[in-house]
């Protein structure tokens, strides 16, 4: 027993070890990346001709530096590193939680906002690279626009506030491409519901911050008649359940009644009176927005209808829904 705890001890202390190794590895990386490019765009400004100059410097350090030292150094690469320093001028700002490959997805985004926020992301929830490319395809921050503003969004995404409002962490569409249902396929919500059970660390993901997971199919016994919640979920930021029902068909006040009796059950028999008031969420193939509008009362802050899309949606649809939303809040 003895010995199987020594092992147990030195082997999470190789495991540490190379963890550390490969973050140090990572950050000398980002950090050489960073002087080149430095070097590259000071060079250029000494040149008489800038745009010529800058073509001719760099076919020629790739050249050279290709040969000295292998791959890593193509001409795509070093125009990358000079972009590296443009972008992020200050060395101190680089954070050793993001590696090279991070920062490369960075670059391609133009917004200073839009960059800030997926940097307070990464590091407040770990994102490989996989993830964040996976976050940016699924345009992550344009779908958080549509419910609350910019500077909210920064705020709550660099931990400078705790969300009040369900509406700014929950997201309307949630894409859930991972699950890897085709939208032309006839599947039965309990099809969907396994899917992301399958896929529930994606599903948590998509979710957005602070939710976990509590049970499926959670059983309600009334006088008699059983009741099944598909998904439950506790949100640590928000301090509340957050229950979630699955319609593959198209949205009916019957559902909506029938998710305000669980969030009604919940907050009667499972919360905690220190805990808000439960949340509920539709989670539904087609959504009638007037037919929800009225359905619920005026004063409504616990139940939610988000749609899903089985597919990445488009910058265009993006674009589309984001231009009315602010439209929406201007005539407000």
């Amino acid at each position: 027993m003895e010995l199987s705890h020594l092992i147990q001890d030195i082997q999470k202390i190789i495991l540490q070890s190379r963890e550390r190794a490969v973050r140090s590895v990572n950050t000398e990386r980002v950090l050489m990346y960073w002087q080149i490019g430095k070097r590259i765009f000071e060079e250029e400004q000494n040149g008489k001709d800038r745009a010529e100059y800058g073509l001719y410097l760099i076919k020629n350090l790739s050249e050279k530096l290709s040969e000295d030292f292998g791959n890593g150094f193509s001409s795509r690469n070093l125009e990358l590193m000079r972009l590296f320093f443009r972008t992020f001028p200050i060395a101190q700002t680089l954070s050793t939680q993001l590696s090279w490959s991070h920062y490369s997805l960075l670059l391609s985004i133009d917004s200073q906002d839009k960059r800030e926020f997926y940097i307070a992301e990464i590091k407040k929830n770990n994102w490989s690279v996989r993830e964040l490319e996976r976050q940016l395809n699924s345009q992550f921050y344009e779908r958080l626009l549509l419910s609350t503003d910019k500077e909210t969004l920064l705020a709550i995404a660099r931990k400078e506030r705790i969300p009040e409002n369900p509406s700014e962490i929950i997201k309307d569409p949630m894409v859930l491409e991972f699950l890897g249902l085709k939208r032309e396929s006839s599947y039965y919500e309990k099809d969907l519901e396994s899917a992301i059970i399958t896929h529930l660390h994606d599903f948590l993901l998509e979710l957005g911050n602070g939710f976990a997971f509590v049970a499926r199919q959670k059983r309600i016994h009334l006088d008699g008649d059983d009741f099944y919640i598909d998904l439950v979920f506790y949100n640590r930021l928000l301090s509340c359940f957050v229950l979630i029902e699955i319609k593959t068909q198209k949205l009916t006040h019957q559902d909506l009644g029938q998710l305000q009796m669980y969030v009604n059950y919940y907050d009667r028999e499972e919360k905690l009176p220190s805990e808000k008031p439960t949340l509920g969420i539709l989670l539904c193939a087609d959504k009638n927005n007037s037919m929800v509008k009225y359905a619920l009362p005026e004063n409504n802050r616990t139940i939610f209808a988000s749609s899903y899309q089985l597919y990445l949606p488009s910058e265009k649809q993006l674009l589309e829904e984001l231009k009315k939303e602010f439209e929406k809040r201007s005539e407000l």
